[in-house]
């Protein structure tokens, strides 16, 4: 199992990363609110990992704390709620409005996350609902993220259009994902982008 890795920032292009260690590209699939933290490329990182191996894949995931890890690995022992479904939900909201959601009995608003209906919804109340008492203490971030204004992405061609193609990735619809993103063009990165879009289409 690789649980962390520690190297250097070579390309980041949501949903996707690459980090260099030791002359070796590991290439990670990362929530949204993982890939705002992430410092220019060239830069030192040191990750959280999950792996995950199947028969025609070994799928490597980041978080930039461990607390989006545990949430992660919580999620996907959820029926119904595999890896891809996991990430759509980090990147909509972090772990403490998840936490709410779920404490609050608020399917309302996990409805708003691609891919999860209301029979999902209510799946993950109940299942979750007694997992997070130890999550409770701040959020650690692990040294070589930068959670300021500062962060910012590699340079793209087209940074509204890597906005929508990483939300559709997500699983939003491409109609749907270029609603998302009308007026965001003035956003310093594609990342930010893609956050403001997701946090106005939870705040419904």
């Amino acid at each position: 199992m690789i649980g962390r890795l520690r190297g250097t920032l070579l390309e980041k292009q949501p949903p996707w990363m690459v980090v260099d260690v030791n002359g070796v590209g590991y290439e990670l699939e990362a929530s949204m609110n993982t890939l705002v933290s992430l410092p220019v490329s060239g830069e030192p990182v040191s990750i959280y990992t999950h792996l995950v191996v199947r028969d025609d894949a070994h799928l490597l995931y980041g978080f930039a704390r461990e607390q989006e890890r545990a949430l992660f690995r919580a999620l996907i022992k959820v029926n119904g709620v595999g890896p891809r479904l996991a990430l759509a939900i980090l990147s909509g909201m972090d772990e403490d409005a998840f936490i709410r959601c779920v404490l609050d009995d608020d399917a309302k608003a996990l409805t708003r996350l691609p891919g999860v209906g209301k029979k999902t919804a209510e799946r993950l109340i109940i299942e979750m609902r007694d997992r997070f008492p130890h999550w409770e203490a701040p959020h650690e971030t692990l040294p070589g993220f930068d959670n300021g204004p500062g962060a910012t992405s590699s340079p793209r061609q087209d940074p509204l259009a890597d906005a929508e193609s990483a939300l559709i990735s997500l699983g939003y619809k491409p109609a749907e994902a270029a609603r998302m993103l009308v007026g965001l063009e003035q956003e310093p990165s594609t990342e930010a982008m893609i956050k403001a879009a997701l946090s106005r289409r939870l705040a419904g």
